[in-house]
C-alpha cells in the first residue's frame, strides 16, 4: 500500500480521520507492519506502551471495554481500531490485553516517533482529548448501565466455585474430565444426579474454567420462575429479562424438574434455537424474537426427556455410593475445612471409621457426609482421631438388625480362617467315613435296626440337616462328601490328564439347572418311597452313590462346582430352606468397591496383606453381591482370601431376605411344592386310611399311583388359595396382588416344619439306639448298651408345637411379602392353616 493509499485508509477508517491532510502523512510516513498468529497477545493489560498499533486485517478481542478497566466485558475489535492511543498520550501502561483470534495484521507507530509527532503537531493532541470527553461521556453511561445490570443481577450472582472434584477414583477422573470438555465451549450442559451432589457448584466450575470466567454467572431456581417467564425473557416495550441483562455470562438453572409445564415449551425452544420471545400483556401481539448470549446450563435430579435431549454436553455425576473410594478424600477435605474453621489441629480418621463409612450408602450423598463429619468434630472431646463410636452414619437396610459375629467373637474368625474349616474336616475326617459308610451299607445287615450306617442316614443325617437350615444355612454343603469327591475327581483328572476345565454355561445352567434338580429330586422321592430305601441299606447307598458320581462328571468336566450350584437336588433344597435361617454370610460392598481391586474371594490368587491364597469361591459368588443364601455354602473361601476385612457373618432376624433383597424363581416354587407334597408321600397308609380307601400298597401299581398323586395333588391347595387372591382382589379392585411365585415362599416355613414333624420319630425314637445298633452290624450282641429314646407323648408334643411355630412363622412372612391388610390375605392364610391340619393329621394323629 503506497503512502497516498495509507492516508486514504486512515481517513476512510480510523479514528485519526479528523486529522489534517498533512499530519495523516506524517504518520503514514512512520508507520510499520506487522503480523500477529491466532493467540498471540499484541497487547497485555500493565505492560509499558512500546507504540500505537492500528488493527489493519483480521480479527482480535480485547478483555475490557477500552479505556475503562472497571468493565470486564469481552470486545471484538473491528479494522481501524486504534490500540494505545491514550495510554502513549498520557504516558501510562497498556490498559488491556488484545489477543488475536486469527491471523492478524497491524500498522504500527513506536512510541518515540508517537511523541516526536505529538511535538510538531498539536492538533493530534487536541484530537485525542476530543476523543477521550467522547469516550467519557459514553463511558458514564455505560458505567451507569453496568451499575444497574449489577444491581438488577446481584441476587443471583454466584462469585466463585465452592470446591474442586474431591477424590481419586476413576468416577471422579471421569467427572473432572467432563468439566473440562464443558469448559472449552459455549454450548448448554445438563448437570443431573441425586439430591446432595453439589451440582450447582459443578457448574460454577465449568464457568470458571471456561474463557468467560470474567463474565457473570447467575443461578435461578426454576421452581420460583413465574410460569409466563417474564422474569427470565422480560417483557415486551418494557423491562428486560435476566437472559438480556445477562448478556454473554452463564445462566444456571437449578431443580429443572421443578420447571412449570408452562415454561418448559419455552425453555426447550431457547436450548434448540438459542432465541427467546420477550412477554407480551396481548398475546395476540406477535413479538419479535430475541437472540440469547447467555451460555445455558441445566441442574436437574430427574429426567425430563422433552428438555435434556437438547443440550449438547449431558454430565450425570455419580452418587457417593457408587465411589466410595472416594469417600477418605472428603472427610480429609471437611476435616481441613472444619480445623481451619474452628482453628484447632486437624484430626484424622482411624481406619475402623472410615470402613464403616464406606459400608454405608448415604442418601444425601455428599451434604450428608459433611454434616456427619460436622458432628464428629463437635463430638471429639480429647485427642485428634475420629473413631468408630464418634462416627457413625445411619444402617442401610442391608446392615439393619443385624450382628456381625466376627467381630462379636474373634475367636470364631480364627477358626474359620484356620485350616479346621472346612479342609481338614473334609480331607481328615468325611473323605475317609463317606466310602466306609457306603460300605457297611452295601455289605452289612441291610434294615435301620441292625445297620447303623442306615441308621445315621436317615435318623440323624436327614433331621439334623433340615434343624440346621434356621441355623446355619447350607453350612452342610461346606462339609458335603459328594462335593469332596467332585473336588478329589478335579485334581486328579488335572494331574493325570492335564487340560483346561471348561467354563460355565452359566445362561443355559440358570435357565435349566433348577429344573433338572426338581425333576431329579421327584424321581428319587418316588424311588424312595416304591423300593422303601429308608429300611434298605444297598439302595440307600445307591442313591448316595449316584448323586457322588454326578458331582465327580461334573468336576471332570467343568471348574469350580458347577453341580453344587446348579444340579445338586440336595443342594438344590438346601438352599431353599437357607433363607429362612438366622446367619448369612455377606460383605460391605462399601469397602468391596473402594479399597479390592484384585476380587480375589471370587476370582482367586495369591496370598495379599491378610488375604490367604485360595482358588475362589466355589460356587462363583462374589459376597458383596449375594442378595440370598441360595448361592453360599459357608466355605469362608471369601472370608480366608479377603485382604480388607469386608467380610462379614452377620446374625440376622431368620428369613428376613424374603421380603428384603430376595428375587423369587419360578422352579425353587416347584421345588417348594414338591417339598409340600412330600409329607403326604411319606404317609401313605395315613393318607389311604384318611381317604377311605382299600388299595394293597404291597402290589407295585396301586402304589406307584397313589404316590404319585401324593407327589402332585396336595400342591392344588395352595393354587387353590391364589385363584381365589386374584378373583378377590378382582371383585373389590384393590391394589395389585403380588405374583404366585413371590408370594409361595410363604409357604416355606410351614413347608419345613411339616418335613422335621415327618422326621422327629425318626430322630428321637431311633437315633438314641445307635450303640446297640452299631454292635449288631457286625453280629454282636448289644442288648446291655444304653439307649436313648424319647416318650411317644414327648415327640408328638415337638411335633405339634414345631408345626403351630411353622404356621405362625408361614402367616407372619405371607403378610411381610404381599404388605397387603390380614384380612386380605385370608384365603393364603386358610391354606396354610389346611396343610398344617394335614400335617398334624398324618404325621400325629394317625401315627
Amino acid at each position: 500500500m503506497t503512502p497516498q493509499d495509507l492516508v486514504v485508509w486512515l481517513q476512510e477508517r480510523t479514528a485519526l480521520s479528523i486529522l489534517a491532510p498533512e499530519v495523516l502523512e506524517a504518520i503514514a510516513r512512520s508507520l510499520e507492519e506487522r503480523t500477529f498468529s491466532p493467540e498471540q497477545a499484541i497487547l497485555r493489560e500493565g505492560e509499558p506502551a512500546d507504540g500505537l498499533y492500528i488493527l489493519a486485517s483480521g480479527k482480535a478481542e480485547s478483555d475490557k471495554l477500552p479505556n475503562n478497566p472497571e468493565i470486564a466485558r469481552s470486545v471484538s475489535l473491528l479494522p481501524g481500531c486504534a490500540l494505545n492511543l491514550q495510554a502513549l498520550l498520557l504516558q501510562k501502561p497498556a490498559q488491556h490485553t488484545v489477543i488475536c483470534q486469527d491471523e492478524c495484521r497491524l500498522w504500527f507507530l513506536s512510541a518515540q516517533n508517537f511523541q516526536t509527532l505529538l511535538g510538531q503537531y498539536p492538533s493530534i493532541g487536541q484530537m485525542v482529548a476530543q476523543n477521550l470527553a467522547e469516550e467519557v461521556a459514553q463511558l458514564t453511561s455505560e458505567l451507569a448501565n453496568e451499575q444497574e445490570r449489577q444491581t438488577i443481577l446481584r441476587p443471583y450472582l454466584v462469585t466463585k466455585a465452592r470446591r474442586g472434584i474431591v477424590g481419586k477414583s476413576r468416577y471422579a477422573t471421569r467427572l473432572r474430565k467432563q468439566i473440562e470438555e464443558a469448559s472449552g465451549d459455549r454450548k448448554s450442559v445438563l448437570v443431573f444426579g441425586e439430591p446432595g451432589l453439589e451440582k450447582d457448584n459443578i457448574a460454577a466450575l465449568i464457568h470458571y474454567g471456561s474463557r468467560d470466567r470474567r463474565q457473570a454467572i447467575i443461578k435461578l431456581n426454576s421452581g420460583t420462575l413465574q410460569a409466563n417467564g417474564a422474569d427470565l425473557f422480560g417483557r415486551a416495550g418494557g423491562k428486560p429479562g435476566l437472559l438480556e441483562t445477562l448478556g454473554k455470562g452463564t445462566l444456571v438453572l437449578n431443580n429443572i424438574q421443578e420447571l412449570s409445564p408452562e415454561l418448559r415449551p419455552a425453555i426447550a425452544h431457547l436450548l434448540e434455537t438459542g432465541t427467546y420471545q420477550p412477554v407480551s400483556r396481548n398475546e395476540e401481539t406477535d413479538v419479535g424474537s430475541k437472540t440469547c448470549e447467555a451460555r445455558i446450563i441445566l441442574v436437574s435430579e430427574q429426567a425430563i426427556p422433552k428438555i435434556d435431549n437438547l443440550v449438547a454436553h449431558n454430565i450425570p455425576v455419580p452418587p457417593l455410593r457408587t465411589r466410595k473410594a472416594d469417600i477418605g478424600d472428603w472427610v480429609n477435605y471437611y476435616l481441613s475445612i472444619a480445623a481451619r474453621t474452628k482453628r484447632i489441629a486437624k484430626p484424622h480418621l482411624s481406619p475402623e471409621a472410615l470402613r464403616r463409612l464406606q459400608t454405608y450408602d448415604f442418601p444425601n450423598n455428599l451434604r450428608e457426609l459433611e454434616n456427619l463429619v460436622q458432628r464428629a468434630v463437635v463430638q471429639l472431646e480429647s485427642g485428634n482421631e475420629i473413631t468408630e463410636e464418634i462416627i457413625w452414619p445411619s444402617q442401610g437396610k442391608k446392615h439393619r438388625f443385624r450382628l456381625n459375629l466376627l467381630e462379636e467373637y474373634p475367636k470364631l474368625r480364627q477358626f474359620l480362617r484356620s485350616p479346621w474349616w472346612p479342609d481338614w474336616i473334609n480331607y481328615g475326617l468325611t473323605l475317609w467315613a463317606f466310602p466306609l459308610i457306603v460300605a457297611i451299607l452295601f455289605l452289612g445287615p441291610q434294615t435301620r435296626d441292625r445297620n447303623f450306617a442306615l441308621n445315621l442316614f436317615w435318623a440323624w443325617w436327614w433331621p439334623l440337616v433340615l434343624l440346621f437350615f434356621p441355623l446355619l444355612g447350607r453350612v452342610w454343603c461346606a462339609v458335603c462328601p459328594f462335593m469332596i469327591y467332585g473336588e478329589v475327581t478335579q485334581k486328579l483328572s488335572l494331574w493325570l490328564f492335564p487340560h483346561k476345565l471348561k467354563r460355565w454355561p452359566r445362561e443355559r445352567a440358570e435357565r435349566w439347572g433348577g429344573w433338572f434338580l426338581f425333576a431329579l429330586f421327584a424321581l428319587i422321592l418316588l424311588w424312595e418311597e416304591l423300593w422303601n430305601l429308608e429300611n434298605t441299606a444297598y439302595l440307600s447307598a445307591w442313591l448316595l452313590l449316584l448323586i457322588t458320581a454326578g458331582a465327580m462328571i461334573c468336576s471332570a468336566i467343568f471348574e469350580r462346582r458347577l453341580w453344587c450350584r446348579y444340579l445338586c437336588p440336595i443342594g438344590g433344597m438346601n438352599g431353599m430352606f437357607a433363607k429362612l435361617s438366622m446367619t448369612e454370610l455377606r460383605a460391605q460392598q462399601g469397602i468391596c468397591s473402594a479399597e479390592c481391586t484384585t476380587y480375589q474371594c471370587y476370582k482367586g490368587g495369591p496370598q495379599k496383606g491378610e488375604g490367604m491364597e485360595t482358588d475362589g469361591c466355589p460356587l462363583y459368588s462374589h459376597p458383596a453381591q449375594l442378595e440370598d443364601n441360595r448361592d453360599c455354602v459357608l466355605c469362608m473361601t471369601c472370608l480366608k482370601a479377603c485382604p480388607h476385612r469386608s467380610v462379614e457373618f452377620n446374625l440376622r432376624p431368620p428369613g428376613i431376605e424374603l421380603w428384603t433383597t430376595h428375587i423369587p424363581r419360578s422352579y425353587e416354587v416347584a421345588l417348594l411344592l414338591l417339598l409340600l407334597n412330600v409329607v403326604f408321600l411319606h404317609h401313605l397308609p395315613e393318607v389311604q386310611h384318611f381317604l377311605g380307601l382299600n388299595l394293597d400298597l404291597d402290589r407295585f401299581l396301586p402304589h406307584s399311583l397313589l404316590a404319585i398323586a401324593a407327589i402332585s395333588l396336595p400342591a392344588l391347595i395352595p393354587l387353590l388359595a391364589q385363584a381365589i387372591l386374584k378373583l378377590s382382589t378382582k371383585i373389590t379392585q384393590r391394589d395389585q396382588l403380588p405374583s404366585f411365585i413371590k408370594l409361595a415362599y410363604g409357604y416355606l416355613p410351614l413347608i419345613l416344619a411339616g418335613n422335621l414333624s415327618h422326621y422327629f420319630p425318626l430322630w428321637l425314637g431311633e437315633s438314641g439306639k445307635i450303640l446297640p445298633v452299631a454292635l449288631a452290624t457286625f453280629g454282636l450282641n448289644g442288648a446291655q448298651l444304653p439307649v436313648l429314646v424319647a416318650h411317644p407323648a414327648v415327640i408328638a408334643f415337638l411335633q405339634g408345637s414345631t408345626l403351630i411355630f411353622g404356621v405362625l412363622c408361614s402367616i407372619f412372612v405371607t403378610q411381610k411379602i404381599a404388605r397387603q391388610q390380614f384380612l386380605w390375605m385370608l384365603p393364603q392364610h386358610l391354606a396354610i392353616g389346611a396343610i398344617a391340619a394335614s400335617f398334624w393329621v398324618l404325621t400325629i394323629v394317625n401315627v
